[in-house]
C-alpha cells in the first residue's frame, strides 16, 4: 500500500539506513515509578533487537514468563532504543546477576525503580528521535530544511510506519486468516499483533483516501468538484464544498467527522465544521480514524461514508480511534556538507512512526528507505 503526502515538493534524494547509529529512540515517560510496590520499572537500552526478541532474552535469563514482563510501546528493530519495562521484583536478583550477561545480548539496564502496576502498553507520553539521512547534496539539503518548515507549520498525516506489516509487508493478510479461522498463532502476543496489523492496514488505507479526497478539494473549484461523481455520491452540495475549500488546514474536516482533543482528550462528533476546523488548525483538536471493533465510537453522517468501507465488523476487540493528524515537536537539524549527513532530532505522540517523519520529508513513492532486516523473512512485531 502506498502511503500519500500533503506536501507538494519534487522527491527528495538521500539515503537513510535505520542503524544503532544513525537511528536512536527514546522514549519518554507518562509518569514516573513511586518507589514501592510489586513491580520493578526498568529504563532499558537495546541495540538491534526488537521489544520481543527482548522480552524473550529477558523471560529467559531470569527464569520468569514472557507474559509478566510488561512494556509500554513497540520499539524498532534497527536502532539503539531506549524504554521503560517492567518485571516482577521479586526477579531483582536474578536481574543484578544477571546484568553482564543481559550486556552480552546488547540489553543494558540504565535505571530501576519499584512501583505498584505492571507498565501496560500505552503508558508513554512521547519519544525523542535522531536520525541520520546520508548522500545528502547541498541543494537537497536546502530542500529538506524548507520541508521541515512546513512540516513544523502544518504537521503530518500519522500513518502506520512499513515496520509495522513485517519484512514482506504481509503482516494484515495473516491477520485477516486469523479472523477467518484459517491461521492459529499460539504465542498471544504475536496474534494479537498480527489482528492488530489488520487493523492498521484498513486505517492507513482511509487515511489515504482522506488526503487524497483533501488534495481534489485544494486543486478544484467548488464548481468543478460538485461534477465529480465521488463528491455528488457523497451528498456533497455546493454550500458545503464551498465550506470545505474554505477551511485553513489542508487535511479537510467532513460534517460527522470524529475528532480528539489534542494532544490527548475524548472523542466527540464533528458538528459545526467552522469552528472544529478552526479548533484543528490551531492545534486543539484532530481528526481520528477507526481502529476497528465492536464497540468503535463510529462517524457520522459524510464522513462515515468515506470510512464505511474501511471498517471491518470480524473484530472482537472493542476497537478505538486514533489521531489521523499529528504535530511534531522539537525539531532541529544540522547538515555537514563534508560527510554529507543531515542530522535530525525531533519527538513525536506516543505510536507515531519516525519512518513516516521521513517519508514524508522525502515525498518519493517508491521510497529507498531500509526499515527491516532484509535478511530475515520473520514476521518483525517492531
Amino acid at each position: 500500500m502506498q502511503r500519500i503526502y500533503h506536501l507538494s515538493h519534487a522527491p527528495i534524494s538521500f539515503l537513510f539506513r535505520p542503524s544503532s547509529r544513525d537511528f536512536v529512540v527514546r522514549e519518554n515517560a507518562l509518569y514516573h515509578a513511586s518507589g514501592s510496590g510489586e513491580h520493578l520499572y526498568l529504563f532499558v537500552r537495546k541495540k538491534n533487537l526488537s521489544t520481543f526478541d527482548m522480552i524473550a532474552i529477558l523471560s529467559r535469563i531470569l527464569g520468569i514468563k514472557a507474559s509478566n514482563i510488561g512494556y509500554a510501546g513497540l520499539k524498532d528493530k534497527w536502532a539503539t532504543t531506549y524504554q521503560y519495562i517492567s518485571i516482577p521484583k521479586e526477579a531483582e536478583p536474578k536481574l543484578s546477576a544477571n546484568l553482564t550477561h543481559l550486556e552480552e545480548h546488547n540489553i543494558k539496564i540504565l535505571s530501576s525503580n519499584a512501583h505498584t502496576n505492571k507498565l501496560r502498553i500505552g503508558h508513554l507520553a512521547s519519544n525523542t528521535f535522531f536520525v541520520r539521512l546520508k548522500k545528502v547534496q547541498p541543494l537537497h539539503a536546502q530542500k529538506l530544511l524548507n520541508a521541515l518548515k512546513l512540516i513544523d507549520k502544518e504537521g503530518l498525516p500519522n500513518y502506520f510506519g512499513k515496520q509495522r506489516f513485517g519484512t514482506n509487508g504481509d503482516n494484515h493478510k495473516e491477520g485477516e486468516q486469523i479472523l477467518e479461522s484459517y491461521l492459529t498463532v499460539r504465542n498471544k502476543r504475536i496474534s494479537q499483533f498480527l489482528r492488530s496489523s489488520l487493523q492498521s492496514y484498513l486505517f492507513n488505507l482511509w487515511l489515504a483516501k482522506r488526503i487524497e479526497l483533501s488534495k481534489i478539494i485544494q486543486s478544484f473549484s467548488a464548481q468543478e468538484l460538485q461534477r465529480i461523481p465521488e463528491f455528488h455520491a457523497l451528498g456533497l452540495e455546493l454550500a458545503m464544498i464551498k465550506d470545505l475549500k474554505a477551511q485553513e488546514h489542508f487535511f479537510k474536516l467532513f460534517r460527522g467527522d470524529v475528532a480528539l482533543h489534542y494532544p490527548y482528550g475524548r472523542a466527540f462528533v464533528c458538528e459545526d465544521l467552522a469552528q472544529e476546523s478552526s479548533r484543528f488548525a490551531h492545534r486543539e483538536i484532530a481528526p481520528a480514524g477507526a481502529l476497528s471493533g465492536r464497540k468503535l465510537f463510529c462517524a457520522k453522517d459524510i464522513a462515515y461514508k468515506i470510512e464505511e468501507p474501511f471498517l471491518d465488523s470480524r473484530f472482537h476487540e472493542s476497537g478505538s480511534r486514533r489521531y489521523a493528524w499529528i504535530w511534531p515537536s522539537g525539531i532541529e537539524c544540522s547538515y555537514k556538507q563534508e560527510e554529507a549527513h543531515f542530522d535530525l532530532h525531533f519527538t513525536l505522540p506516543k505510536s507515531s512512526y519516525a519512518s513516516v517523519f521521513v517519508e514524508a520529508l522525502q515525498n518519493e513513492p517508491h521510497s529507498n528507505l531500509r526499515l527491516l532486516d532484509p535478511h530475515k523473512s520473520e514476521k518483525n512485531p517492531d
